[in-house]
């Protein structure tokens, strides 16, 4: 493939035609701030927390998902970009109930990390509150659906690695959420093949395995990255 050469915080650098200005700023060492990000999954700039600005462009766009283009110059770190972040994570952090202190995932949760990193002390606006429950119909793991950011990875995980297509968004605005089949009790799924990927891939403490305590969620990615790499090498037959 041809290569492209740009410009991410006036550094230059060259990145491979077909590459998405997040793939470039990683190759280039340069950080971008994402949640629904996860390498060996396609991207579909849910978070917003990666968005960035190219010269001569009307709006903010996703690194996630944007393509490179020749001589494209993009800032990853302005006044403007940071403000956008934070914003995002404060509502993300008001839409539901964030209880880091009795999470699963306290310590381990990267909403926490990304919090931490932009100087989040504290939330402007007023929290919702909404009604949600616990699904631990599942033998072996639960979903807290207020710790869900609707990163929508483990409906990726379940879709593009499993195969098994258990999990899916339902409902619209404030009233999304993750849900099994049908709407079904994740319990009573006749998909699920119960192989924890999505629990895996989850960023926050909403997908956790039954028995869990406060800040025992730590992740294995190296589980997925590995299953990618094997398929994509033909390592086994199907």
């Amino acid at each position: 493939m041809a290569a492209k050469t740009l410009t991410i915080d006036g550094k230059q650098l060259s990145a491979e035609e077909g590459a998405t200005v997040l793939q470039a700023a990683a190759e280039a060492g340069v950080k971008i701030p994402t949640l629904c990000h996860l390498e060996g999954l396609h991207d579909i700039g849910a978070c917003r927390l990666c968005l960035v600005e190219v010269a001569g462009g009307p709006k903010l766009l996703p690194a996630c998902t944007t393509l490179i283009t020749e001589g494209m110059e993009v800032t990853t770190a302005s006044e403007r970009l940071k403000n956008y972040r934070r914003l995002t994570l404060e509502l993300l952090f008001a839409e539901r109930n964030h209880v880091c202190a009795v999470c699963v995932a306290n310590g381990h949760c990267e909403l926490q990390t990304l919090a931490g990193q932009q100087g989040l002390d504290h939330v402007r606006y007023d929290y919702c509150f909404p009604p949600w429950e616990v699904d631990a119909t599942h033998r072996l793991f639960g979903m807290d659906h207020d710790r869900c950011i609707l990163c929508q990875r483990c409906v990726r995980v379940c879709w593009d690695i499993e195969g098994a297509g258990t999990k899916h968004v339902s409902g619209r605005g404030g009233k999304a959420k993750i849900i099994s089949d049908l709407d079904d009790d994740w319990g009573d799924s006749e998909t699920c093949t119960a192989c924890g990927k999505c629990v895996q891939a989850c960023p926050t403490g909403a997908l956790y395995h039954r028995g869990s305590t406060v800040g025992e969620m730590v992740r294995d990615r190296s589980k997925l990255e590995f299953l990618v790499n094997a398929r994509e090498k033909k390592l086994w037959s199907v």
